[in-house]
C-alpha cells in the first residue's frame, strides 16, 4: 500500500487555498498505489512497452540462439524448435525439457521438471495481481501469455514508479517474443556454423540481464537482506536438492525475509522540510 507523509504548510500563503484544498496537499503520494490508481490498456501503452523491452529482448536473443542449437542437436527440427519458444515463451524451462529429450520422450518427467522450474511465476503473477485486477480478464490473460521474467520486472519497475499503462506488459512482452522465436531458428537453423554458443558468451547473456533488471529494484541497504537470504538458500538448495528447487526456494526465501522484516511507514510521519 502506499505511504503517505504529512507536509508541512508553512510555505501555503493563508488564503492561498480553501481547507479542502489545504488538506489535499498535506497528504501526497510517496509511492505508487495500485489501489488508487486507475490502470489502463490502450495502444499508448502497449507502445511504450514495446520500445522498453526492445534493448532487453535484443539481450534474450544472444540466449535464444544458444536454445536453437541445443534443440537442434537434441533432435527438433527448425519448425519444432520455433513452435515450442512460441507456445512456452520459458528459456529456462525449454532447455531443461530438450535436455531431457529422448525417444520416446519421457513426458512426465519433463511436465514435472519444467513446472517446477516455472513455479516462480505463481509468486511473479500475485505481484502483478493489483494492478491487473483492474483489466478485463481478456486483457489481463492475453498479457500473462507474453510474461516472461525480463518483462515483468519492466512492468513492475514501471508500475512502481506511478506509470497506469496496463498494456506495457504485452508490448513488452510481445517484442520479446518475436525476437525469441527469430532467435531460436538462427540457433536451430545455423548451428553447426555457430559452434559451441559459450566461446562467444552467449551462455552468459541472460546472467548479465537478469543483474542489471536486479539492479532496477534496488531500495538501499533494506535490499540486502531478502537477497541475500534468496542467494543463501538458492546456493543451498543448488548444492543439496536435485532438479531445479532451488530456483523457487530461493525466491520463497526473500519473498519471506522481505515479510517478517518490513517496517511500514508511519502514515503520520512528518517529513522536515517539506
Amino acid at each position: 500500500m502506499r505511504s503517505t507523509r504529512k507536509r508541512s504548510v508553512g510555505a501555503v500563503p493563508e488564503g492561498d487555498a480553501s481547507a479542502e484544498h489545504r488538506d489535499a496537499a498535506e497528504t501526497a503520494p510517496t509511492d505508487a498505489d495500485p489501489e488508487a490508481q486507475s490502470v489502463t490498456f490502450t495502444t499508448a501503452g502497449f507502445r511504450q512497452g514495446f520500445l522498453a523491452g526492445v534493448p532487453v529482448a535484443l539481450g534474450v536473443a544472444g540466449y535464444g540462439v544458444v536454445f536453437g542449437v541445443v534443440a537442434s542437436r537434441a533432435g527438433l527440427s527448425v519448425p519444432e524448435a520455433a513452435l515450442m519458444s512460441a507456445t512456452v515463451l520459458a528459456g529456462a524451462a525449454q532447455l531443461v525439457a530438450v535436455e531431457l529429450w529422448a525417444n520416446p520422450i519421457p513426458a512426465v518427467a519433463i511436465v514435472t521438471t519444467t513446472a517446477v522450474v516455472n513455479l516462480r511465476y505463481v509468486l511473479m503473477g500475485a505481484a502483478l495481481r493489483p494492478w491487473f485486477r483492474q483489466l478485463t480478464p481478456g486483457q489481463a490473460y492475453s498479457s500473462v501469455f507474453f510474461f516472461a521474467d525480463e518483462n515483468w520486472a519492466l512492468t513492475m519497475a514501471s508500475f512502481r514508479n506511478g506509470d497506469t499503462r496496463g498494456a506495457f506488459l504485452l508490448g513488452s512482452g510481445v517484442v520479446l517474443w518475436l525476437l525469441w522465436i527469430a532467435a531460436t531458428v538462427v540457433g536451430a537453423t545455423a548451428g553447426d556454423l555457430v559452434g559451441d554458443p559459450a566461446q562467444y558468451g552467449l551462455d552468459f547473456a541472460v546472467t548479465a540481464i537478469f543483474l542489471t533488471l536486479a539492479a532496477g529494484f534496488w531500495q538501499g541497504r533494506e535490499s540486502l537482506r531478502p537477497w541475500i537470504a534468496a542467494a543463501a538458500v538458492a546456493v543451498a538448495a543448488n548444492a543439496l536438492v536435485p532438479g531445479q528447487w532451488y530456483i523457487i526456494g530461493g525466491a520463497l526465501a526473500g519473498a519471506a525475509v522481505e515479510i517478517a522484516t518490513h517496517e511500514p511507514e508511519d502514515p503520520t510521519e512528518v517529513t522536515a522540510g517539506e
